[in-house]
Formats: structure tokens, C-alpha cells, sequence
């Protein structure tokens, strides 16, 4: 009877090992899954927030670029603008000249 009881307690011993075991390689499998599963996650992300820089930086190279474009006119104008005034003021300052040059 003592040996009968000693067979089930070390029987019972090795199944909870077996059954330690068992939990043991399930729950590697689960971390080792999970890790996969976080780096997967992770390169998508990353993946997509490259995307969304390339998207943003062409955005805002359209936008400079507009802005260029409409300093560029806007200063053309005011370029024309400041030339015609001057070419007036030249040719009223050359026709003093010419008159305060004829009246010496």
C-alpha cells in the first residue's frame, strides 16, 4: 500500500512536471508570437508614417513652390510699377533740365 502510494505521488509528480512543461512551451510560443505580432505592427506603422511624411513634404513643396510663384509676380509688379514712376519722374527731371539749360 505505502509502495502504491508512492507510485501515484511520483506519478502524479511527473504528470505536473509534463504539465509544467507543457505550459512552459505554450507560453514561449505565446511571447515569441506576440513579439512577432509588435514588429509586424511596428514596420506597418512605420511604413505608414513614411508615407505620410513623403505625402506631407510634397504638400508643402507645392506650397512653397506657389508661394515662390506669387512673391515672384508680386514683385514683378511692383518692379513695373516702380519703373514706370520713375520713368515719368526721369522725364519730368529731363525736361527741367532742358528748360532750366535753355533759360541760362
Amino acid at each position: 500500500m505505502l509502495a502504491d502510494s508512492i507510485k501515484y505521488i511520483l506519478a502524479a509528480e511527473y504528470e505536473a512536471n509534463q504539465v509544467k512543461l507543457i505550459v512552459l512551451n505554450k507560453s514561449k510560443e505565446s511571447i515569441e508570437k506576440t513579439i512577432a505580432d509588435g514588429e509586424a505592427t511596428v514596420a506597418v506603422a512605420q511604413k505608414r508614417a513614411r508615407a505620410e511624411i513623403d505625402q506631407l513634404k510634397k504638400a508643402s513643396d507645392s506650397k512653397a513652390m506657389e508661394s515662390a510663384a506669387e512673391l515672384a509676380s508680386t514683385t514683378a509688379n511692383r518692379l513695373a510699377t516702380m519703373r514706370a514712376r520713375a520713368e515719368k519722374r526721369l522725364d519730368t527731371v529731363a525736361q527741367r533740365i532742358f528748360e532750366r539749360i535753355v533759360n541760362i
